[in-house]
């Protein structure tokens, strides 16, 4: 502005500038008010969102545990306490948020709400903290080093990074160091005193988005840590691999020890294994091979004979015992009839089961057997398909060349075809990949670790994508509605197919089990 004297003109002019310029702050304060509450509104609605992929994510979780609860039984409990641990957050975050809105007349005329009296007056106190300000803070570190705690000491360590950084206050001492001069002030003060009260509302939803984005890395975190652990050797048993199950007494024992899910590089460190309470001894009983032990003992004398002990297997550095606990049988030349099935030891309804049935020494046309769907095909080889009930009972028997008549029944249990597993390019339960490739991959269901290979087809499932809503495809590939939702989603987006309607394509009047869904996360 002019100095020295001025005219009664300048002195107008020079005072309408300053109007001007008074009016132009007060617009851009109304501006930036507004804009803060813009961006409150978007994180409550993606909020909103969030809660319900969250919710998807842990019932999926559930459904898992009760199909499976010894491998997802702990990841489920996990993730309960994480969830509620962060709704009990959340809800606190919610009620300072609805205490601060309780006297606006229009709670989204965020131009008026420019005071900071709200939080200066709830928090703090002078140099210090008033109890509901040092709550907060006490709420914001407790959520953060329990739901930490919960995941436990070992693994998830990019989630529990990920939990420090949204939750951090300050440093040890609480503070943390101002960008514009590096003076250090207190981290409440630093975040909270002094700001207009939409800029604090905005805040404190940003801290409920921060909840829920834990809570859905968390529930990620665990589906892939039981991805690990799956090939982990604490979840390997002894299995006794042998020729046969049966022996004469005195003849050579022909078979060994081998581990659950066979793994020809893992060679046990040492053995203690006893026999029947006898104490084997490496070298003259049993040698140490890839992939377990091989027994070198007699099958001994008729009866059952028991194996137990422990391997030891390094993993990473450690040693990992694994508990031997098997038992053989041995028995007399032929008095009985044996009846074994060729897969299991049970036999499925809505399946042709094979059945071996032979007496030891009697021709097998010389073998007459019955039972409720048993029948006939050739030499020794039988198929059952049972009906209704619990078990079925098979009666065989012949004529020994002596003329001694052999009649022997056996009972097997009758099983459903366990639940299918949905399936994206052959690959169930949590998976990563290319968008592009989902949009052309085909839905299928299959039977994991089932003995039977049955020709599964799927006739429909449903597809959601994060903040679009379910959509109900018809076939087994994405439709033109589904393709258009999975454009719209977000690298790192967790895509869900869930409720697959699945048949067997020659037996569609047997109901399968419903389908465990599939989650995909998308690579780009």
């Amino acid at each position: 502005m002019a100095s020295g004297k001025a005219t009664p003109r300048q002195k107008m002019i020079n005072l309408m500038y300053l109007i001007f310029i008074a009016m132009l702050a007060l617009n851009m304060s109304k501006e930036v008010l507004a804009a803060f509450g813009l961006m409150n509104a978007k994180l409550e609605t993606s909020n909103t969102k969030a809660d319900e992929n969250n919710l998807a994510f842990f019932e999926g979780l559930e459904t898992k545990a009760g199909e499976d609860n010894l491998k997802y039984g702990p990841l489920y409990e996990k993730a309960k306490v994480v969830k509620q641990l962060s709704q009990e957050y959340y809800d606190y975050l919610g009620g300072i948020k609805a205490d601060m809105l309780k006297d606006q007349e229009d709670p989204e005329n965020y131009v008026v709400m420019d005071k900071s009296d709200f939080l200066d007056n709830l928090f703090f106190q002078g140099e210090g903290l008033k109890p509901e300000g040092k709550k907060f803070l006490d709420n914001i570190e407790d959520y953060r080093e329990k739901v930490t705690a919960a995941l436990g000491a070992e693994g998830f360590e990019d989630v529990k990074a990920a939990i420090q950084t949204r939750f951090e206050t300050g440093d040890e001492s609480g503070k943390v160091t101002r960008k514009r001069d590096g003076v250090k002030v207190d981290w409440m003060n630093y975040n909270y005193e002094g700001f207009p009260m939409v800029a604090s509302l905005t805040k404190l939803t940003q801290l409920q988005a921060d909840v829920k984005a834990t809570e859905q890395d968390v529930l990620k975190g665990l589906l892939e840590g039981n991805l690990k652990s799956a090939v982990s050797l604490k979840n390997f048993e002894t299995i006794l691999d042998s020729d046969k199950t049966v022996y004469y007494a005195g003849e050579k024992f022909q078979g060994g020890l081998v581990l659950g899910k066979t793994d020809k590089t893992a060679k046990p460190e040492k053995a203690e294994i006893t026999l029947d309470g006898r104490k084997l001894t490496e070298g003259t009983d049993y040698q140490l091979v890839a992939g377990g032990v091989k027994l070198l003992i007699s099958a001994g004398a008729a009866g059952d004979h028991e194996l137990k002990g422990q391997l030891t297997y390094m993993q990473d550095g450690n040693e990992i015992p694994v508990d031997v606990n098997n038992i053989f049988s041995t028995i007399n030349k032929p008095n009985s009839a044996v009846i074994a099935a060729d897969k299991m030891n049970v036999v499925y309804r809505g399946v042709s089961n094979p059945i071996t049935i032979s007496i030891p020494g009697i021709p097998d046309n010389k073998v007459t057997a019955s039972a409720p769907g048993l029948s006939k095909r050739s030499g020794s080889k039988y198929v059952m398909n049972p009906g209704t009930g619990r078990e079925v009972t098979i009666n065989a028997s012949g004529v020994l060349p002596d003329g001694t008549r052999i009649s022997t029944p056996a009972t097997f249990r009758i099983k459903d075809i366990p639940r299918p597993s949905g399936t994206v390019r052959g690959e169930a339960g949590s998976i990563k990949m290319p968008r592009r490739n989902l949009e052309i991959s085909t839905i299928s269901a299959m039977l994991e670790d089932f003995d039977f290979d049955l020709n599964l087809a799927v006739s429909g499932f449903k597809f959601k994508v994060p903040g679009q809503p379910t959509i109900t495809v018809n076939g087994s590939k994405l439709d033109g509605r589904a393709k258009s939702a999975l454009k719209r989603a977000k690298r790192g987006d967790a895509v869900q197919i869930f409720d697959i309607k699945a048949f067997i394509s020659n037996n569609r009047t047997y109901k399968l089990k419903k389908v465990s869904p599939v989650v995909v996360e998308l690579t780009n």
